[in-house]
C-alpha cells in the first residue's frame, strides 16, 4: 500500500505491506529533499482498495505467511505456546 512516510508504521502485523517514496533533486551540487511522493491525496483510492483487499483476506481465517509451519518450530517456544 502506498503511504506517506508519516504513516509508514503498520498498525497490523499481517499487512498490507507499506511502501514509501522519497524524491530528491540535485541543484548546484547540493542534494535537495526529501519530498514525500506518496503524500499526494491522489493515492487515497489505491490505499482504500488495498485495505479492502486485506480485510477480505482476513475474513478467510488466519493468514500467517510470516511464520514457519509448526513442525519447523520445534526448537522455539512457539510449540509450547500452541499446546
Amino acid at each position: 500500500m502506498t503511504v506517506s512516510s508519516g504513516h509508514a508504521h503498520p498498525s497490523r502485523f499481517d499487512g498490507p505491506p507499506r511502501v514509501v517514496a522519497l524524491g530528491f533533486q540535485i541543484h548546484d551540487g547540493k542534494l535537495i529533499g526529501p519530498r514525500d511522493l506518496f503524500a499526494d491525496p491522489a493515492f487515497d483510492r489505491a490505499r482504500e482498495q488495498a485495505n479492502e483487499a486485506m480485510d477480505y483476506l482476513r475474513r478467510h481465517g488466519p493468514f500467517e505467511p510470516h511464520r514457519l509451519p509448526l513442525e519447523d518450530l520445534e526448537y522455539t517456544t512457539m510449540t509450547v505456546l500452541t499446546k
